[in-house]
């Protein structure tokens, strides 16, 4: 199972936004998106997506030709129906227990102009599997999540989510700030425990950048601001992988991910990130100590 990577970001903004001038629209740089077609009937199913034309035309992009099958009762994609801030939309994918374990994670949000959030591969102290980030929505759409499965299955879930506008909403932070901040990291645990082998962990790691989508105009100048944002994340504990990402511009501002992993009990909270203009972020956390 490969992913197509103009998914994660879509060959146009990277075309586009050099010489974006302010007559220029959303519109133009996009392909024009349709609403989903929504029923009753998958409205109330178990994974509470809806029939998408445009799942169906990337489909064989993100994923082949591969059997999926239903993840509901296995797993779960947990999101608003109704997002407060399309640029941050909250979602937490969870294993049940007794479910096969996750090899790999990609989420999909159909309708955005680059539809694949991440490709996230997970170490075994991440199992059972609970883990959150936040994710910009730019029109009303499923939000997918798709395993691949230690016993070689591939499952798909997801929710739909009513948010509009969250690859082109402005920036947080003024351009100054947000690139004197770029590449500060915090991390925190959530709980009091001594370190030490076995524990279940609850942990949060966040780092700062803009992750710009190419479709974010300059308030000042009304240019796009051209896309530059996290490609590559991986987060270790002591000599252990507990996630890897290959992301895009469907990651909210500031990426940040809230998980569970088993504590090793040896070394500390590791991160190491890029973004796509080359920068290389690394720092160490000694959490609990």
């Amino acid at each position: 199972m490969s992913t197509a990577r103009w998914l994660f970001a879509a060959s146009f903004v990277a075309a586009v936004v050099v010489t974006a001038s302010p007559s220029i629209s959303t519109a133009q740089t996009a392909p024009a998106q349709t609403a989903p077609t929504q029923t009753t009937a998958s409205l109330t199913d178990g994974s509470a997506l809806v029939d998408s034309d445009a799942w169906d035309a990337i489909r064989y992009d993100v994923i082949g030709d591969v059997e999926l099958l239903d993840g509901a009762g296995l797993y779960a994609l947990e999101a608003p129906f109704r997002a407060e801030d399309a640029a941050t939309v909250p979602i937490r994918f969870t294993q049940a227990l007794g479910a096969p374990d996750v090899r790999r994670l990609i989420l999909v949000i159909d309708e955005n102009p680059a539809p694949v959030v991440g490709d996230f591969a997970f170490g075994a102290a991440m199992r059972p599997l609970d883990i959150e980030t936040r994710v910009r929505v730019n029109a009303y759409s499923n939000v997918r999540a798709i395993v691949e499965a230690e016993d070689g299955k591939h499952y798909m879930t997801g929710r739909f989510v009513r948010a509009s506008g969250g690859c082109s909403a402005p920036a947080a932070k003024d351009a100054v700030a947000a690139l004197e901040a770029i590449g500060e990291m915090r991390a925190r645990r959530y709980d009091e425990a001594p370190r030490q082998s076995g524990v279940r962990r609850e942990a949060q790691v966040m780092l700062r950048h803009p992750n710009y989508s190419g479709l974010q105009r300059d308030q000042v100048t009304q240019l796009f601001v051209p896309a530059h944002f996290i490609d590559t994340l991986e987060v270790r504990a002591g000599d252990e992988v507990l996630f890897s990402m290959i992301g895009g511009i469907s990651i909210s501002e500031d990426p940040t991910f809230r998980f569970h992993y088993t504590d090793t009990g040896d070394g500390p909270l590791e991160i190491r990130a890029t973004d796509t203009k080359g920068a290389v972020f690394e720092r160490r956390f000694h959490l609990g100590t």
